[in-house]
């Protein structure tokens, strides 16, 4: 596993704002370091079909699922949804 020099700044980012955003070139690994770096949080890839249509048709109920937290991969796939958050 690669320890990643960011993930000081993203944990400490993570206390200061209710959400997060970690964006990158695809294949650079941000799936591997959100989870690293938020073992605890349940993870949520909107690339599954059943996630990602939950996502679009019941934006408030899924986000009340997530009320803990979540690593939300893949979220390019319902970009309407970010203003939910």
């Amino acid at each position: 596993m690669i320890l990643r020099q960011i993930q000081p700044v993203l944990l400490e980012m993570a206390t200061m704002f209710p959400v997060v955003t970690l964006t990158g070139p695809r294949q650079s690994g941000q799936t591997t370091l959100c989870q690293q770096a938020f073992p605890e949080k349940r993870y949520v890839s909107l690339e599954d079909p059943d996630e990602g249509r939950f996502a679009l048709e019941d934006p408030r109920g899924f986000l009340r699922e997530l009320e803990d937290g979540a690593v939300l991969d893949e979220v390019q796939r319902t970009p309407e949804r970010l203003s939910y958050l």
